[in-house]
């Protein structure tokens, strides 16, 4: 009997032993610091999503952006994002697809899509209303040589400071979505075949 304690003990000791580390970040918004903050280009997408012939949906990815956060945990409604967005990367599953965003117009023609060596997409933030944890974003988006207001619908997602072993910085975290039309932009083949409307769902991180 005097075997029971010392063994609920061990047990003890060895299940505190391999339990996982926390995780740095969370959902917590107290978490969140002031200050300028860098776009973690390897952990921000911008998928974007288009109806194909009405059989389907179809998505691609944006990525490797780079830009600025400005933040105040005080006073949230004066925040300032600005993403500059390299088109030239654009990616989907369909190598053929990706060469068609990026083909030069036919015999010096205008570009189906964006074209060869297009310039950079940027999104510069011009007001903010926050509601607790989420925020209407209203900004200007400059897409294929076109600038015109864009609104997001963003959440906060999580705030931390990474490990040293990967870095030590402040992160923080959110989602936004919202709808464009390409057309808009220049960007008018295939409609309405390929639908005009895009939905963009955004994962952006953001270090200091």
């Amino acid at each position: 009997m005097r075997l029971l304690p010392l063994a609920a003990v061990l047990l003890a000791a060895t299940a505190v032993a391999q339990a996982p580390p926390a995780k740095p970040g969370a959902r917590d918004a107290t978490r969140v610091t002031g200050g300028t903050y860098t776009v973690d280009p390897g952990h921000t997408l911008i998928t974007w999503t288009v109806d194909h012939l009405g059989f389907s949906s179809y998505s691609g990815i944006f990525g490797d952006a780079t830009g600025t956060l400005q933040l105040d945990p005080k006073n949230l409604g004066s925040a300032m994002v600005d993403i500059t967005i390299p088109v030239s990367k654009v990616t989907t599953a369909s190598s053929g697809l990706t060469g068609h965003l990026l083909r030069a117009g036919k015999d010096g023609g205008k570009a189906d899509f964006f074209g060869a060596n297009p310039a950079p997409a940027r999104f510069v933030s011009t007001r903010v209303v926050a509601r607790g944890q989420a925020a209407t974003i209203t900004g200007n988006l400059t897409l294929n040589g076109v600038t015109r207001p864009v609104t997001l619908a963003a959440t906060f997602y999580g705030a931390g400071k990474a490990p040293a072993m990967m870095g030590g910085k402040e992160n923080v975290g959110f989602n936004a979505t919202g709808t464009i039309m390409r057309s808009q932009f220049g960007v008018g083949y295939g409609i309405p075949m390929v639908s005009d409307a895009v939905k963009l769902d955004i994962q952006a991180a953001f270090q200091k």
